[in-house]
């Protein structure tokens, strides 16, 4: 017979404790983020670009339509509102024309000569060893950090026609005196030719600097299979390289393009030592000079020059939307 124990003052088994049910598709409750917050920290930026670059513009392009003179701001009368006659008188009746081809020529030439070599010396620098390497960015940094006008003050004196290097070296070298006295600057196309090389000493340094920084993200695999196929030099540049340093190219071009059409301490600094405005001026000095007189003209060439920087840098800010949505 079989006999069942059982345990009279033992409490009750109860089931285990459940949390409590919650409605599907509600998790825990999460903090808003703050809409206004990404524009109360670009706040200080947003309002510093409206003063200083804005603002600006807009008085720029509403003076560009009327024939605003010094004479308005002396005796404080309103301009008359002209319509596109300034815009009319540049391209017509002025040498506006010549000073603008003269820039695009100038802005051409330069951008070729920085990026070729710029990329010719950011390919030597990772050929050299650290100690050389070293020594070549030192000097690369000392020639960009020289300010433009010493820059230029320095270069005058090597150009000089009296004490000049230059004179002294050609004298010597072709043994007569055929260059005692010779002005480099008086020349329009030897006034460039020195005004190229004063430029170019003080950017290749950016360009080549940044190009060895974006030779660094080339594999190394890549281009030792490449060598192993029988590719020559060239070809793993062309092939290999260039399709890998294509944004930073990109970038350097572009931005040498703005800055080589900006220019302005440079000429300026070399005219005044001796060199013809009239025959020299680019875009920043012919619109210095003529800020001195009309300013409803000189207001309608800066914003022709507003549209025309808008227009060159409107292809790097697509290229970096590009790699953007790439990513």
């Amino acid at each position: 017979m079989s006999a069942t124990l059982t345990e009279p003052d033992a409490a009750p088994r109860s089931p285990k404790a459940r949390p409590p049910h919650r409605p599907t598709g509600v998790g825990p409750r999460k903090k808003k983020p703050l809409p206004w917050a990404p524009w109360l920290l670009l706040a200080p930026s947003l309002l510093l670009l409206g003063v200083m670059v804005l603002y600006p513009t807009i008085v720029m392009f509403i003076q560009s339509f009327t024939n605003l003179e010094i004479k308005n701001k002396m005796l404080g009368t309103s301009p008359d509102f002209v319509g596109f006659e300034n815009y009319i008188e540049v391209f017509t009746e002025s040498d506006f024309p010549a000073v603008l081809a003269r820039s695009l020529g100038l802005m051409v030439v330069l951008t070729v000569i920085i990026v070729a070599l710029g990329m010719l010396i950011g390919l030597l620098m990772t050929k050299l060893s650290r100690g050389w390497r070293l020594a070549v960015s030192i000097a690369l940094l000392l020639a960009w950090a020289m300010p433009p006008l010493s820059a230029t003050v320095v270069f005058g004196w090597i150009f000089d026609t009296d004490y000049g290097l230059v004179n002294w070296a050609l004298n010597t070298i072709t043994g007569t005196q055929d260059f005692r006295g010779h002005s480099w600057l008086i020349d329009p196309w030897s006034f460039m030719m020195v005004l190229v090389i004063i430029v170019v000493w003080q950017s290749v340094p950016f360009a080549a600097v940044t190009f060895y920084a974006g030779l660094g993200q080339v594999p190394d695999e890549v281009l030792e299979a490449s060598g192993l196929d029988g590719a020559s030099a060239w070809q793993r540049f062309r092939f290999i390289v260039l399709p890998y340093m294509r944004n930073v190219i990109t970038a350097v071009l572009v931005l040498e393009t703005i800055w080589n059409l900006r220019i302005f301490t440079q000429v300026y600094a070399l005219q005044q030592q001796g060199g013809l405005a009239s025959e020299t001026n680019i875009l920043p000095t012919y619109l210095f000079r003529q800020g001195l007189g009309e300013f409803g003209v000189t207001a309608a060439i800066g914003v022709f020059m507003v549209i025309l920087l808008m227009a060159i840098s409107y292809f790097n800010v697509r290229n970096s939307l590009k790699e953007e949505e790439e990513l």
